[in-house]
């Protein structure tokens, strides 16, 4: 197989390990089949070269090397929550008329299983991927450019893009919402985090830098890397202010922690915002429900799914692309929630 047709096809063949090691095609696929049939040396030899050059077995037995998959595999961290859900639908939207199968795989946060899913997936040939993250283990960094394949990293707007990009920067609006409640008066401002991903942890970058280019103070924080619940929202609100009672309005870095923090409030009886102010993120359709109604970051998660695989079908079909990161930017939504009309 020439040079050109193993790029197109994102796939390191038995041919280039071969001639890697320096033995036939044939002795490379019995060493795969019947590892007991070859020396350890040279079963090492093999080893290393595969690692090395990044082959991965073609699991579409029986088809011809050159066949299209007309398949693109798509990695969320979570199908349970509603931001995705959002995004996922966008994706899907854009390749219902493409010829384009969307493979789904759950990542459940964690890089490791992305780098499994990865693999996986190269291994039945598919034509790209969209990936929402921007952190990689060093082997999917290698499997992926390796692969040749157009890749999409959505949600974030990383440093370093793969390929492609579509998202908005976690950082800024973080920046912004506390920027917005340090201009409607609040002085103490806490931060309540969960799961603490790279994209929350910019959030609580943004507002740390928000705080101290007042001059104000960035210690009421507290994080955790449990799954967020409306019940851990009201916990995350107990614990700030048990130990920072100053605390006079929370930025919490999603919808679910702030709304559970929002009920924690009317349980006890404190008034939101008058005793307490409360911000999330995302801007999720409980935060237009609840009353009061929650002050929130609305993110473009439609959108992001939509230009993600307008971005990924133009290059599969060889079209230009003509900005290769694409930041959807953000909205705040300042509402009832964070009023400064405190008694």
């Amino acid at each position: 197989m020439s040079r050109r047709s193993r790029r197109n096809s994102g796939r390191v063949t038995l041919d280039d390990v071969a001639r890697h090691v320096g033995v036939s095609k044939i002795t490379i696929s019995r060493a795969l089949r019947q590892p007991d049939k070859v020396s350890a040396p040279l079963k090492t030899k093999i080893e290393h070269a595969i690692e090395l050059l990044g082959y991965i077995p073609n699991r579409q037995a029986g088809s011809l090397a050159s066949a299209r998959s007309h398949a693109i595999a798509l990695i969320v961290p979570s199908l349970s929550n509603g931001v995705f859900s959002e995004v996922l639908r966008g994706v899907d939207e854009v390749f219902q008329q493409s010829g384009y199968q969307v493979l789904l795989g759950h990542s459940g946060y964690s890089i490791h299983e992305e780098e499994r899913l990865v693999n996986t997936y190269l291994s039945y040939g598919v034509e790209g991927f969209i990936v929402s993250s921007g952190q990689h283990t060093e082997r999917t960094l290698a499997l992926l450019k390796r692969s040749g394949l157009p890749v999409v990293e959505m949600m974030g707007i990383p440093k370093a893009p793969l390929d492609m990009a579509v998202g908005l920067d976690h950082e800024a609006a973080g920046h912004a919402i506390t920027s917005a409640l340090i201009e409607l008066g609040y002085r103490n401002i806490g931060f309540g985090g969960a799961r603490m991903d790279f994209r929350a942890q910019e959030r609580l970058n943004g507002w740390r830098r928000a705080l101290r280019e007042h001059g104000l103070d960035d210690t009421a924080c507290l994080t955790t890397f449990s799954p967020s619940t409306y019940h851990l929202g009201g916990a995350l609100l107990n614990d700030i202010v048990g130990r920072f009672p100053a605390t006079e309005a929370i930025f919490f870095c999603n919808d679910d922690l702030a709304a559970g923090a929002l009920f924690e409030c009317q349980r006890q009886g404190l008034r939101v915002p008058t005793d307490m102010a409360v911000a999330g993120f995302n801007g999720m359709d409980i935060t237009d429900v609840v009353s009061p109604r929650l002050t929130t970051v609305v993110t473009p998660r439609r959108p992001i799914g939509e230009r993600a695989a307008q971005l990924l079908l133009k290059r599969l079909n060889a079209e230009p692309v003509e900005a290769r990161v694409v930041d959807l930017g953000f909205t705040l939504a300042l509402r009832d929630s964070t009023s400064i009309e405190r008694a």
